[in-house]
This record gives C-alpha cells, structure tokens and sequence, in this order.
C-alpha cells in the first residue's frame, strides 16, 4: 500500500527536492534523504550535514556557482528528469521550508520543472 503525500519540511532533501512526493518514497522503497544512510556518496548532502543546514537554501552561497551542487551528475539528472534543482531552493528561499513542502504536497511534486 502506498503512503498518502503529506507535507512535512523533513521531508525536504538537502538538494531541494521534496521526497514526501518521490515515488519510491510513497512505496516505502525509499527513507528518504534524511533518513537514507545509503546516501553516503551524495556530496550535498554531506555538506549541509557539515555545515548543519536544512538544505542548500541555508547556505548563502547561489547554488549555480556551488561546484557540489552543481556537477556534472546534477546536469544529467537534471536533463533526464527534466528537473530545477536550483529553483526548488529559490523558492525554499522565497517562501521557506514549511510553505514550501505544503506547497510540493499540494501539487503532489518532486521538484520543479525545468522551463
């Protein structure tokens, strides 16, 4: 059975994507960013953890000039799921984690589509 989209900030991954409306997250294949501890290789993950932020939205550096959030993977990724990263954290910025994750729930998305 299928976990129900709910808004929860922890469900917010340190990239700015919203797990609490990934697929394998609502199947229970998944933890989840914050939970995973699979997740070891994912280097933005390990420096919001370092550097104790939420995620990349704490950070004041712009997440486009950041050589950990923006690598070549990300790109790929990004490309393949046609995903903007980047904005997801502008509007966590914008609006702050709470709206943003009743936002995501609402709109039952991952992330914000690339444009």
């Amino acid at each position: 059975m299928e976990k129900e989209v709910e808004e929860n900030c922890e469900l917010i991954a340190r990239c700015g994507l919203y797990c609490g409306a990934c697929r394998k997250y609502l199947a229970g294949k998944c933890p989840g960013c914050r939970k995973n501890k699979e997740l070891s290789w994912c280097k933005t993950r390990s420096c919001c953890m370092v550097n104790a932020y939420h995620s990349c939205a704490d950070c004041t550096r712009d997440v486009k000039d950041c050589p950990v959030y923006s690598n070549f993977i990300s790109k790929v990724f990004g490309f393949i799921f046609n995903s903007d990263r980047s904005a997801c954290v502008a509007r966590i910025q914008e609006i702050g984690k709470d709206a943003y994750a009743c936002e995501m729930a609402r709109k039952r998305c991952q992330t914000i589509k690339r444009k």
